[in-house]
């Protein structure tokens, strides 16, 4: 999808209306017009970023260090909020409909309908270990040091 019929852009560029809750140069932070729970925002890098490996990492930051407030705000705001989920879906296997990369934050408290559902039995360690290997590999194909 382009930056052109892309619904982030739209909103980020001023194109679409949105609840605006907070923005700057980097990112912008509005609700989400399909809330899990009341309270529900996105927090978008204004520049066009389909997935994790299209965000440059200087506005990584920028969008944890907004949700992160927001999460302390949520807390604050008089809403029903016994906890805090951030959740970012890269690709669509991790269910992304959005391509341009966007946090979500929500208010959580118990009762409400949000779930996700996986396979959390403890591994092996040697398959863990196995597996931080991998990763590892993929940390210096990226350039990066793994510590």
């Amino acid at each position: 999808m382009s930056g052109d019929r892309c619904v982030f852009c739209a909103i980020a560029h001023g194109r679409e209306g949105a609840g605006v809750v907070l923005e700057d140069d980097t990112v912008m932070a509005f609700m989400d017009v399909q809330p899990v729970t009341p309270g529900h925002l996105l927090v978008i890098p204004r520049s066009r970023a389909e997935g994790l490996a299209d965000l440059p990492e200087d506005a990584g930051p920028r969008v944890w260090a907004v949700a992160h407030r927001l999460g302390r705000a949520l807390r604050l705001s008089g809403l029903r909020c016994e906890g805090v989920n951030l959740f970012l879906a890269d690709g669509e296997a991790a269910f992304q409909e959005v391509f341009h990369v966007h946090l979500h934050v929500f208010p959580r408290f118990a009762g409400d309908s949000f779930r996700l559902q996986a396979d959390w039995r403890v591994r092996e360690r040697r398959r863990l270990d196995e597996t931080a290997a991998a990763v590892r590999t993929g940390m210096a194909a990226l350039g990066a040091d793994p510590r």
